[in-house]
Parts: C-alpha cells; structure tokens; sequence
C-alpha cells in the first residue's frame, strides 16, 4: 500500500444517497454516469480528502440500487480519468491531483515529487550499450549502425508509476554513463552535471503506449499518455535522445513564463 492511501482507522462513515431511479427505458450508460456523478459529487463536496477510501462497489450497489456491473464500469472510467485510484484486494481512494511538469526547462522529476513531500523512486528495467536503430542514429546526428547507450527507467511517486524514460546516449560524449547508479542520480541529472546543455529540443505528442509501455507504467493499453521527446546538444554535437511517457490521468505538461519584450505577444 502506498503512502498515499489510507488506513481502515482513518476511513470516514459512508456517505449516504438515494437510490438510482432505474426508468424502464433507461439505457445502462444513464446509470453508470449517474454512479460518476454521484462519486465526483462526494469528491469536489471535500467529503473525501485525497488519499481517503470511497465506499467500496457493494456499498455502492446497495446504496444507489444498481448492478455491480454498473459500478465497476463507472470506478473504471472514473480511474482512467484521474479522479479516483483503485487498489486490488484493497479498495478506491480519492486519487491525488495531478502534478505538472515543466516543458521550458530539463526539470528533475525526482526533485519534483519531493518537493510535494511524496516518496520518489527510479526502477532501472535496462542499461545496455547497443547499435542504434536507424531513427536514434538519425536523432543523434550518428553513422547508421553506430552504438550508443541504452537506458530505460520507470520513475515511482508513492509507488504508482508517472513516468518512463527510455534514453539514448551518445558515447563520446558521456563514456562513464552506463556505469552510473540511476537509483542514485538520474540520467538526466549525470548528464547535465558532466555535459552543459547549451540546446535543448522538447517535442510533445498524444498517443497509446505501446503493450510493453503499458505494462511497466501498470496501465490499461487503451489509456491515453502524454510523451515528451528531448534532444540536446553541447557545442553543436549531439548528448542524448530520451522519451518520457506519462499516464494522462496521473501526469500533465505546462509551464509558466516571463516573454523576452523584444518578442510579439499572440
């Protein structure tokens, strides 16, 4: 369990509702957006705080005279949504607010989830040295066929995965970079501390992960995620390629600036 949830000491009394009228031409959609409706009621009413236990499907089935079918469809679009998290064997809870991430600057996500006073981790799933495919070769500016470092990291707040971080290196510019400790320092911090970033490329897109993204970000195939592409360079030679694929309903992307004056306001 995560330190986001709650305890079965901390859960607050049921919340009470009437029940879903069910009309007799009433398509079953009606009643499970009723059943969403009901839950963000509780939610944006401050009844539940993020972290607390929803009731539970049965308590839901009772209390809203619906089928369980009905509830666990709507907690499952509620999920995907970033409203709510749900823990097998364990219950639903008032998820946490999305966190936003910079996209003006190379922020440090680890720093990020510090700074709102939750446990951050870094998972290592590969480090490898490897030949480049042919659009890494490209990106980095390389010879086809050339070898660069191969690192992929899930990045854990409070256990739940935001980020996956798939990044390629180029050697010469960092030879020592696979022989770092990424649970200690992460890639991007190792890069910027022994090669300035004198240009940077950010690049955001909307996609589904792929199955193998899926599984280790442990989310449905069919949810949506934000992906940033970043290159950078140092005196015009090319350091690093890296992907960063966020859930939707657990990441966003934003930033807040000041435009040079000299610049046309739109």
């Amino acid at each position: 369990m995560t330190s986001t949830l709650r305890s079965k000491a901390h859960d607050k009394p049921p919340v009470a509702a009437p029940k879903i009228a069910r009309a007799a031409d009433e398509a079953p959609a009606a009643r499970y957006e009723q059943v969403k409706h009901h839950i963000r009621q509780i939610i944006e009413s401050g009844a539940r705080q993020a972290g607390d236990r929803l009731p539970s499907e049965l308590d839901l089935v009772a209390t809203l005279g619906v089928s369980r079918m009905t509830v666990n469809r709507a907690l499952r679009e509620l999920a995907d949504a970033g409203f709510v998290t749900r823990v097998s064997g364990v219950g639903t809870f008032v998820a946490q607010s999305k966190p936003q991430s910079t996209l003006l600057m190379i922020a440090h996500i680890g720093d990020e989830i510090r700074s709102r006073g939750h446990e951050y981790r870094c998972d290592t799933v590969l480090s490898q040295r490897e030949t480049a495919p042919v659009n890494v070769s490209n990106a980095l500016g390389l010879a086809h066929g050339a070898s660069v470092f191969h690192v992929t990291c899930v990045h854990r707040e409070n256990g739940l995965p935001v980020q996956l971080e798939d990044r390629y290196v180029n050697p010469a510019v960092a030879p020592d970079f696979l022989q770092q400790d990424f649970s200690a320092v992460r890639p991007s911090e190792y890069l910027l501390e022994i090669v300035p970033a004198h240009d940077v490329e950010h690049v955001v897109d909307a996609a589904l992960p792929t199955p193998a993204e899926a599984e280790l970000l442990e989310i449905r195939a069919e949810e949506p995620c934000l992906t940033l592409m970043r290159r950078t360079w140092t005196s015009g030679v090319a350091v690093t390629f890296a992907r960063f694929v966020h859930p939707g309903s657990r990441y966003r992307l934003g930033c807040r600036f000041s435009p040079d004056t000299s610049q046309r306001q739109g």
